[in-house]
């Protein structure tokens, strides 16, 4: 951030008298620009013994699968925008949603929120989000092609639960290490 919303001067990031973490202050308004996470919610939607996923036709990770989701839009509950992704992705509609998986990324300032729901009547194709849409049993997961380290997880919990014949809420950390690679921590 260079300069101020409020009043377009230009900002400095400082830490403000009363705060603990370094914040963008104008330099001439004195307005403190916080900044938060960003909320990705989504689905797994799934129709007997297989799940919905997507093939990205956006970046990041364009051409890979993932599960219908993204970045919750103002005036909707959480809920809601799992179920608007969905829709939106996969033209897919959804019953009986619960949630299932939340898990903080905060190098990336993400916090992604996951539900479970059952596919009506089997219905998707692709939407402007996607190039193509599939629904899979574990067996056909392309596991070498899932676009992000938060859906591999989510897959995986899934597959374990379901194995199980128990769908439990999951709560996680993932963060990225120095060399690349990725460390959840379950609680």
């Amino acid at each position: 951030m260079k300069y101020c919303s409020t009043c377009g001067e230009k900002v400095e990031l400082i830490i403000p008298e009363g705060d603990n973490r370094q914040r963008y202050v104008c330099q001439s308004c004195e307005a403190i620009h916080y900044q938060n996470p960003n909320i990705v919610t989504g689905c797994i939607a799934q129709r007997q013994d297989k799940i919905l996923l997507c093939k990205r036709a956006i970046e990041p990770r364009h051409g890979l699968w993932t599960l219908p989701a993204g970045f919750m839009e103002n005036g909707e509950s959480n809920i809601e925008g799992a179920a608007r992704e969905t829709f939106e992705e996969a033209n897919a509609r959804l019953e009986n949603m619960q949630l299932y998986c939340v898990f903080s990324i905060a190098h990336i300032n993400q916090v992604y929120i996951m539900y479970l729901g059952d596919l009506i009547d089997g219905e998707a194709s692709p939407g402007s989000e996607s190039l193509e849409v599939a629904l899979f049993d574990e067996s056909e997961i392309p596991w070498q092609e899932i676009a992000f380290k938060v859906i591999n997880e989510n897959l995986r919990l899934y597959f374990e639960d379901k194995k199980k014949g128990v769908f439990k809420i999951h709560y996680a950390d993932i963060s990225k290490q120095s060399d690349g690679s990725f460390e959840v921590k379950y609680y």
